[in-house]
């Protein structure tokens, strides 16, 4: 079965998923593509469009086309696991199951409105570890083009909503069908307050589950790899 892999807005370099490829390779075929204005793809204008996660859905779905891949194992990371849910709203026969981390439900996320603001205009503030790994991965040419791009697009995302509670998949996540597990760091500072309590709410038929001292990216800290995969592989069992 395959397994792909969806990465951030930042890309794979940044938040690694080499623990959980060591982990499950054996049993899966790991398929980690880079997205068009990502890594070695295609790149792309400097604005991103304000639907960038149907678009990339779609791209993807075209991806497992290409390489004759009829059903994968989808598991997205922050706006990976936008994309992937995305894919299990408009494709689900294509999708086995979904882990869907570090989710994104609301358009306009004001506790992370200086963050987005700060690196849009500034991504050179970036501690030097993380630079290295973002030029590394998208190159030294474009890796601020990358950030800047992500960054800009969640703040023009909260500006066009009409409403504050606007969701980015106009209402329909509780359509989601496909056997999903939300796994999301109990400390990611880039949830609202009561973000996850309405996605329950809307997907009360998906597996939620919480790595405690996980932040934004459970799968690749120090502090919570371990239980990431614990979590993951346990509701990978369920569903072969």
């Amino acid at each position: 079965m395959p397994l792909l892999f969806l990465h951030g807005g930042w890309g794979y370099g940044v938040y690694p998923f080499d623990n959980q490829i060591e982990q499950l390779q054996g049993e899966y075929r790991i398929l980690i593509p880079d997205r068009s204005g990502y890594g070695r793809s295609t790149r792309v204008p400097e604005e991103m469009p304000l639907d960038f996660h149907n678009r990339a859905a779609a791209e993807t779905v075209a991806v497992l086309d290409k390489l004759g891949i009829e059903k994968a194992v989808v598991w997205g990371h922050s706006d990976g696991s936008v994309i992937a849910a995305k894919m299990g709203l408009i494709a689900p026969q294509r999708c086995k199951c979904l882990i869907l981390e570090a989710f994104h439900l609301l358009k306009r996320k004001p506790g992370s409105r200086g963050f987005f603001e700060r690196f849009a205009a500034r991504p050179e503030e970036l501690g030097d570890e993380t630079k290295k790994l973002l030029a590394a991965d998208h190159g030294e040419d474009h890796w601020t083009s990358v950030l800047r791009r992500n960054c800009r697009v969640w703040f023009e995302l909260a500006d066009q909503v009409k409403q504050a509670d606007e969701d980015l998949y106009e209402e329909r996540l509780g359509e989601l069908s496909v056997p999903t597990l939300f796994l999301h760091g109990r400390l990611d500072p880039r949830t609202e307050p009561g973000e996850m309590a309405r996605v329950r709410n809307s997907v009360p038929q998906a597996t939620m589950s919480f790595v405690e001292n996980g932040k934004h990216c459970p799968h690749s800290e120090e502090e919570a790899w371990r239980e990431t995969n614990r979590m993951a592989t346990e509701f990978l069992r369920t569903q072969r």
